[in-house]
């Protein structure tokens, strides 16, 4: 233990700053190891793991925690590793689950046998205004445009 006041200040502020710095440096270590098994497996998610990765790197470095070239050389492998992944091939399975999910709704349609004649007779009947409506626009957009060439020969 120092008996000079000023290195016993000193040794507290050094275990402040230990411990400070002991965060970002444990959060780089934390996403550049779990960004370099996703790259190694060839999961989807790695490119997140990245960008997460590329973040903490630039965190510590940016706080004076790690130098700016050691996480610009972390960064540069990581990037590397990730460039020459190469993806998992993803095995695509029968739709056999599907079979049973179709005959689900139809026990749960016997049992509401009025409500599709009601909501059968409302969509036709709203089907022929649209189609109305959505032909004056298609006219109406034409006259615009006609109206706005008129309008520059005016101009000059």
């Amino acid at each position: 233990m120092a008996n000079i006041k000023s290195q016993i200040k000193r040794n507290r502020q050094n275990d402040k700053r230990r411990l400070a710095n002991r965060v970002y440096r444990g959060e780089a270590r934390i996403a550049v190891k779990n960004a370099r098994t996703t790259i190694d497996e060839g999961v989807p998610e790695s490119k997140e793991a990245l960008a997460l990765a590329i973040s903490t790197l630039d965190k510590a470095a940016e706080k004076g925690v790690i130098h700016k070239n050691n996480a610009a050389r972390r960064k540069s492998r990581l990037v590397k590793a990730f460039a020459a992944m190469k993806p998992v091939e993803v095995k695509v399975e029968e739709p056999k689950a599907e079979v049973a999910v179709v005959e689900e709704p139809k026990k749960k349609t016997t049992a509401r046998k009025t409500a599709p004649a009601k909501v059968e007779a409302a969509p036709k009947a709203k089907a022929a205004p649209k189609a109305k409506a959505a032909a004056p626009k298609a006219k109406a957009a034409p006259k615009t445009k006609a109206a706005s060439t008129k309008k520059t020969p005016a101009k000059e």
